[in-house]
């Protein structure tokens, strides 16, 4: 007898999340969103800071960042590029208890963009979350229920 590979224990890419942080508001922030709607093909949303940082001279509720989620297979083309950058090797504490996984980049245009004078170089970070089938159980309004210890992902499965 073949054994079948039960279908609902299969990993799959969720959403990749890039995001670039300024640190201020202003021309800096709307270049970095031309950046990441040139990479992804989607308007990128703005990030405001939580409190203020008077060393780092941010003010609560400025906008400092900016960053946009990918799903289907846009998502995995993206990351695609990205974990080509980093020649495909991540390191341990790249990936957390949950499953997921993040890394960084310093420069866009290793992405393949090409290098424009006016926009400058952008350093972006990449945030994959993973997931198997059936976790919408524990998303959903209604009949609302916990997913699995088993069924979730580890940090083991996700390194494979």
């Amino acid at each position: 007898m073949t054994t079948k590979e039960n279908p609902m224990r299969k990993i799959k890419i969720e959403k990749v999340i890039v995001n670039i942080a300024v640190g201020e508001s202003g021309d800096r922030l709307t270049r970095a969103s031309k950046v990441l709607e040139q990479l992804t093909g989607q308007s990128p949303v703005t990030s405001k800071a939580k409190f203020t940082i008077r060393s780092f001279g941010i003010k609560r509720n400025e906008k400092i960042a900016t960053h946009v989620t990918i799903r289907g297979p846009r998502a995995l083309s993206i990351l695609e590029k990205g974990l080509k950058v980093k020649e495909y090797e991540l390191k341990e504490r790249n990936f957390s208890d949950t499953g997921c996984f993040g890394f960084g980049i310093e420069e866009h245009i290793d992405l393949g963009i090409k290098y424009d004078p006016s926009i400058g170089i952008y350093g972006m970070d990449f945030f994959v979350v993973l997931s198997r089938p059936g976790k919408r159980v524990s998303k959903r309004k209604r009949a609302r229920a916990h997913v699995g210890l088993h069924h979730k992902v580890t940090k083991e499965e996700a390194k494979k």
